[in-house]
């Protein structure tokens, strides 16, 4: 059964999604923006709302109340969804991708939001909103780490080799347009963190798990989250250091159970073929002395 609070995230993620401040919200609906921020939180909701409040988002009372399929173009609204199914999950299960965001360092925070900050100052008449865009960017991706380090869910990460070779090409944010003393940086950064997660690979932690994807690899990347009500799917484009206003394509989210099966079995099959522990550090190394001498 759907309930106020799952409602409440809901109408946070796609007010995000829409790029429409909350102000602007409430003043098409007719309220304050504090009432807003109240329905947000989990407060009772009305369904002519719901309806209305679909109608400014773009999106369909169902989709709000939960049912069916989400779907995000925006990075932010995706990450903000995300934040919140990690924030109820005791086990994230991801496929591809060149890190694990939750357990990235700080350094690469830091490097993500350097990119950002400069990328904002080169913004010309949209730079105001190019910093407020960047300030909710990096809100959301904080929170979902302070959740992930208070809660320690077990993570299963499958990693994609391909991937970490255009990380350390292009360095954290590679889609932003910046100096190239930053972008040295950046590469410095992908490097460093790489070389990190060699180092936890080689350890094996409990509750952490690491994968090298041997051979074929997906050509999308998604992420498997299960909570102790509800396991959802998410399909996702978008990179942990994805650009505020990136349009690499559509996430999406689904808690349909063939949908969470059948991605539940892709993900075991790769798994198995897997590189991991030493093995799979040894490789990530060799990745990371190629680059650094090319």
């Amino acid at each position: 059964m759907m309930r106020f609070s799952d409602i409440g995230e809901q109408l946070r993620s796609f007010r995000l999604e829409s790029g429409l401040r909350a102000e602007e919200i409430a003043a098409r609906l007719g309220v304050s923006r504090a009432a807003l921020y109240r329905y947000e939180k989990g407060e009772v909701i009305k369904l002519d709302t719901v309806k209305r409040l679909a109608e400014l988002l773009k999106i369909s009372p169902l989709t709000l109340l939960g049912v069916g399929v989400e779907h995000y173009s925006r990075a932010i609204g995706f990450f903000e969804r995300l934040r919140q199914l990690e924030e109820a999950s005791e086990q994230v299960l991801q496929l591809d991708g060149a890190l694990c965001y939750l357990t990235t360092s700080d350094a690469f925070d830091s490097a993500y939001a350097d990119a950002l900050a400069e990328a904002s100052e080169q913004a010309g008449a949209e730079r105001a909103q190019w910093r407020a865009a960047v300030e909710q960017v990096l809100g959301v991706q904080a929170a979902r780490k302070r959740s992930f380090q208070q809660r320690r869910p077990s993570v299963i990460c499958l990693l994609s080799a391909s991937r970490m070779t255009a990380l350390l090409e292009g360095g954290v944010a590679s889609g932003l347009a910046v100096s190239e003393r930053a972008r040295r940086q950046c590469r410095q950064a992908a490097a460093t963190e790489l070389t990190r997660l060699a180092e936890v690979m080689e350890s094996e932690p409990i509750g952490l798990q690491f994968g090298l994807l041997a051979g074929h690899e997906p050509s999308a990347s998604f992420r498997l989250l299960r909570g102790r009500e509800r396991a959802s799917v998410a399909i996702s484009p978008f990179r942990p250091d994805a650009t505020p206003f990136t349009t690499a394509g559509v996430a999406t989210i689904t808690t349909a159970e063939e949908a969470v099966t059948i991605h539940q079995r892709v993900a075991e099959a790769l798994w198995r073929e897997a590189l991991k522990g030493p093995t799979a550090a040894a490789r990530v190394r060799e990745l990371v002395a190629a680059r650094g001498t090319a």
